[in-house]
């Protein structure tokens, strides 16, 4: 049959990659430079610092005179201190006694952000909830395990140029013959605390090999990131996995390795219905990796409200719904929905990154509490899981 439209080949697909590849890249070289990569440049005065330490500041200036704590920085110009730095901070935790983490033989929480839809805010989910758990203290470790790689971007790393699929990412150590220890692939990020292992597209071949492989082999590809995950957990405090947005062999593998579970949901009629077949998969997807690889539980699983916009009676009707249909596991905390999260995704940032006077309006504030919420209700669920806590948590009132 006759038609007036061109036809559509490959070569044209290739251009458009090209030029979809070239504005992402004009993107991050705006965002960060490739020569001086991305920092922090958070910087914390004597009354947050305390807060954060949980010591007065009386003490924290008597540490310093008395030489157990360094001098702090000061503003050449000014003349007046610059404010501590992240890493300052911690250095303070631990020459308080502070530090939040688990005891020595308690197991760092291996976290999922699990959705097998794309859009409900998992990548967002996970970059903020990394970086609230920093700030607090703990020793984070992000796993990206989406080829797209968006938690990869937005910790300063381009996925094409940074990350090499045969060295930096879990592709070798998914391959039959690869590495035995995931510490290859860990890479430190300009946050002080958070390892990342970086994904890229290169990372989807490993679906096919492990389809390929699964019948054969099974329990290896069921279990293989759990053990990987074994090698490096004693680093760490809280281990964060984003796996990709589909029912595939590497989110599989995330069910198999992950000790809780995190499910972002929004409130509309569709990410609803999503989240329902979501979770009647999972049901079954459980089932059968029981009968494949034994059963597995988990200390929590919790559904998450993201991209909630109040104004809109559509999304209240169905949060009201969410609460009376999951009444134990839907977290009381809410993400609304922010201008503040997407103007700082376009520019590969989060909210907990921005300084100056960004910082300073309400709708950062408001956004900032949300984020803030939502992290110290998942602190609190991680802290349950490891008895070291008890106490604390029970003179806390929370336990």
């Amino acid at each position: 049959m006759e038609t007036v439209l061109l036809p559509v080949t490959m070569q044209d697909f290739e251009r458009l990659a090209d030029r979809s590849a070239a504005v992402i890249g004009r993107l991050r070289d705006r965002v960060f430079g490739r020569e001086t990569g991305k920092t922090l440049d958070l910087r914390f005065n004597v009354r947050t610092a305390a807060e954060m330490v949980g010591r007065s500041e009386k003490l924290i200036r008597e540490a310093e005179a008395a030489g157990r704590l360094p001098e702090p920085a000061t503003n050449p110009e000014s003349g007046r201190r610059a404010g501590y730095s992240l890493a300052e901070v911690n250095h303070m935790r631990a020459v308080f006694g502070t530090l939040p983490g688990r005891a020595e033989n308690e197991r760092a929480l291996v976290l999922s952000i699990q959705s097998f839809k794309g859009g409900v805010g998992k990548s967002t989910l996970t970059c903020h909830l990394a970086q609230y758990l920093a700030l607090r203290g703990y020793r984070v470790c992000v796993i990206d395990c989406d080829s797209q790689a968006s938690t990869t971007s937005v910790f300063g790393l381009n996925p094409d140029v940074d990350v090499e699929e045969e060295e930096d990412t879990l592709y070798p150590f998914f391959r039959h013959g690869g590495p035995q220890d995931l510490g290859y692939a860990l890479r430190q990020t300009y946050w002080p605390n958070i390892s990342l292992i970086p994904a890229n597209l290169g990372l989807y071949d490993a679906e096919y090999e492990f389809a390929a492989r699964m019948a054969r082999d099974s329990a290896f590809v069921l279990d293989r990131l759990r053990e990987g995950i074994d090698t490096i957990r004693d680093r760490f405090d809280v281990i964060l996995m984003d796996p990709p947005p589909a029912l595939g062999m590497i989110s599989l593998s995330v069910l198999r390795a992950a000790d809780a579970l995190l499910i972002p949901a929004p409130p509309n009629n569709i990410d609803f219905g999503s989240t329902v077949h979501f979770l009647r998969m999972m049901s079954s997807t459980l089932d059968e990796l029981a009968r494949a690889g034994g059963a597995r539980d988990y200390a929590f699983v919790k559904i998450l409200v993201t991209k909630m916009n109040e104004s809109k009676s559509a999304h209240q009707a169905i949060h009201r719904m969410m609460q009376a249909v999951y009444p134990a596991e839907l977290m009381q905390a809410v993400l609304k929905d922010s201008a503040e999260i997407d103007n700082a995704t376009a520019n590969l940032r989060t909210v907990y990154e921005l300084t100056g006077p960004a910082t300073r309006s309400e709708t950062h504030r408001r956004c900032r509490a949300y984020l803030d919420a939502v992290g110290r209700e998942v602190e609190l669920l991680i802290r349950k899981t490891w008895p070291s806590h008890y106490d604390a948590l029970r003179k806390e009132g929370l336990l």
